[in-house]
């Protein structure tokens, strides 16, 4: 009566793996990307994992009410040690979850920069261009100080 049924040893199991995968992904060394839609891709990457997170909080709560359920039946000694197991679990979760959030965002923040500095490239490049087109053109005559004065203002 006070051992956990076999549905709570499968969703233990699958709930481990799933966070074992997932601090795998978000271990893996971020890398400084300067293309925009590799940052959209692994943007869309980390909300994938963001959904499935809530996915598998079900099975979590349930790991959580099973094991209450188990300590009011349980000797002390078991109750504590399936209790020690979910608080070790629930704190992975809770860092994974964290650590998520913070990937996220940084992310975000990131591409926004990027954007930012992309469409002040190309301002500056089209800036460029007519300056080159300016300093080509030719130069008015020596005598001619009202195109001197209109190139000066120009400058």
């Amino acid at each position: 009566d006070s051992l956990p049924p076999a549905h709570y040893k499968e969703t233990m199991s699958t709930i481990l793996v799933w966070i074992q995968q997932s601090e795998t992904k978000l271990s893996m060394p971020q890398v400084s990307v300067a293309e925009y839609e590799i940052m959209e891709q692994r943007l869309r990457e980390l909300k994938a994992l963001q959904s499935s997170l809530q996915e598998q909080q079900k099975g979590l709560n349930y790991l959580s009410k099973t094991v209450e359920d188990m300590s009011r039946k349980a000797p002390a000694e078991v109750s504590q040690r399936y209790r020690s197991e979910i608080e070790a679990i629930l704190g992975r979760w809770k860092q994974l979850s964290a650590q998520l959030v913070e990937h996220c965002q940084k992310l975000e923040e990131r591409m926004t920069k990027l954007q930012r500095f992309q469409n002040d490239t190309k301002t500056l490049k089209k800036w460029m261009a007519e300056v080159d087109v300016f300093l080509k053109e030719e130069w008015p005559a020596l005598g001619d100080s009202e195109a001197l004065e209109k190139q000066l203002e120009q400058c």
